[in-house]
């Protein structure tokens, strides 16, 4: 990186977990659009006409640090009854036939059918096709040309460009896929290993061009494997056939001197955080404290190196930010950064912040963010909250 800015440093020395004055402010995906373009300070309908500059300017408002995930598009597909193309149902949202390459995925033996006749033919030959070279182009070309846009405030670190092995509920759907991942578990794990296989080439392009690109030692790995009530599938399961998977695809990119993977958490994904860690993963981000994930515990962790994990603490956009109050929002953010880890902590809100949510808990979230990135953990005289108990 060069002619770093001040807000781009206190980034990179967080997640180096150099002792640092401020909490680095994570974006805040906010899909409210009346809130984002009164924050942006424009005029109504300014968002819809010209979404991106709208996007960045409201990230810069607020003060945000770093972003991995560009998605100035996003709001637009989001009101507060729901999701634009809610109509358009698909295979996890109440698609009544799930129809692919010709073929009726109505069982588990469809999935399988399907996993063997087109999916894994299809993967063999992107294996033997993958251009090492392009792809590390692509990579480096996309990440540059987002940093041009967001500079010189805020930091661009990685997001999408690491592959690993993943559920296909997405095209199966839930009910066929996860019959057939307690079926034919040997189909599912052939299905890893080729997935694991893609991705150990395109993340040794990825390697290839985070070090000529001198792209940021920060990517954020992201796939639901939970719910609130636990793992989608028993532990024993992915530590058997999936966590071997995961750990040899990640592995190039996880020797990298300096480099942090870190886990996007959705639902309660307790019993996978030891192995997560101990393939390399070195940090989380998006807890669902009211499912179980246990932060202080987590943050207490340690990566299998033996350093302190990056955490990136979020106020909860699915009880504190819609359902709370200011106070309770000023709370919990104290209580994020009180039981943090000693250092590596960053501050945002725990996933996207939906339409609906309360302006005055959204305001008070961004003045909070505000306070910790110029006061840090310091006991200043006018400080932000006072927590009078554990909001946990």
């Amino acid at each position: 990186m060069v002619s770093l800015s001040e807000s781009q440093q206190l980034v990179l020395d967080t997640i180096a977990r150099k002792p640092v004055t401020g909490i680095p402010s994570w974006l805040i995906h906010v899909m409210d659009i009346q809130i984002l373009e009164e924050v942006a300070g424009v005029t109504p309908g300014t968002y819809q006409h010209n979404p991106q500059a709208t996007y960045i300017l409201f990230q810069k408002r607020v003060g945000t640090n770093f972003l991995d995930q560009f998605i100035p598009d996003n709001p637009l597909t989001m009101t507060s009854q729901g999701y634009e193309s809610q109509n358009q149902r698909g295979p996890t949202t109440g698609q009544e036939k799930i129809e692919l390459d010709g073929m009726v995925i109505d069982s588990p033996e469809a999935v399988v059918e399907h996993l063997e006749k087109i999916v894994f033919p299809k993967m063999r030959k992107n294996i033997e096709a993958f251009d090492s070279f392009r792809h590390c182009q692509k990579i480096i070309e996309q990440e540059r040309r987002i940093q041009s846009l967001l500079a010189p405030e805020i930091l661009k670190t990685g997001y999408g460009f690491i592959n690993f092995p993943c559920f296909r509920y997405g095209s199966y759907g839930y009910q066929n896929y996860f019959m057939a991942y307690a079926l034919y578990p040997e189909i599912i794990e052939r299905d890893f290993k080729l997935q694991a296989d893609l991705a150990e080439l395109n993340n040794q392009a990825a390697v290839r061009a985070i070090l000529e690109g001198n792209l940021p030692r920060l990517f954020r790995l992201d796939h639901d494997m939970a719910d609130s009530r636990g793992t989608l599938v028993d532990i024993r399961s992915l530590e058997k056939i999936w966590f071997p998977h995961f750990q040899r695809a990640i592995s190039p990119v996880a020797k990298i001197s300096g480099m942090n993977l870190i886990w996007h958490c959705d639902g309660n994904l307790m019993k996978m955080i030891p192995g997560l860690i101990a393939c390399g993963v070195k940090g989380f981000q998006g807890f669902q404290y009211e499912f179980g994930m246990d932060y202080e515990k987590i943050c207490r962790m340690k990566t299998r190196d033996g350093d302190s994990l990056l955490i990136i603490a979020g106020v909860s956009v699915t009880r504190t930010l819609p359902y709370g109050t200011p106070d309770q929002v000023k709370q919990e953010m104290e209580y994020l950064v009180e039981k943090g880890p000693p250092v590596g902590l960053c501050l945002g809100a725990s996933s996207s912040i939906t339409p609906g949510t309360r302006k005055e808990n959204v305001l008070t979230l961004i003045e909070g963010l505000d306070y910790y990135r110029k006061h840090g953990r310091g006991k200043q005289k006018n400080r932000f909250y006072v927590s009078k108990e554990n909001p946990f």
